[in-house]
């Protein structure tokens, strides 16, 4: 096994990951969207600029 097979297979397992990483992120996204009772932005038009952030 020579240097070349060693880097091509470490770059498609960290694009693996990179994939997996932002399939995960993306169903968390979409769930908190579907979920009615999930805090709003303080971004939100109907939610007030001085409460708490919803990420903290």
């Amino acid at each position: 096994m020579d240097a070349t097979n060693i880097i091509v297979i470490l770059a498609l397992l960290t694009m693996l990951g990179f994939i997996v990483f932002a399939l995960v992120g993306k169903k968390q996204i979409e769930d908190r969207l579907a979920d009615p009772d999930a805090p709003k932005s303080t971004l939100a038009a109907d939610k007030s600029a001085s409460g708490k952030p919803a990420d903290v």
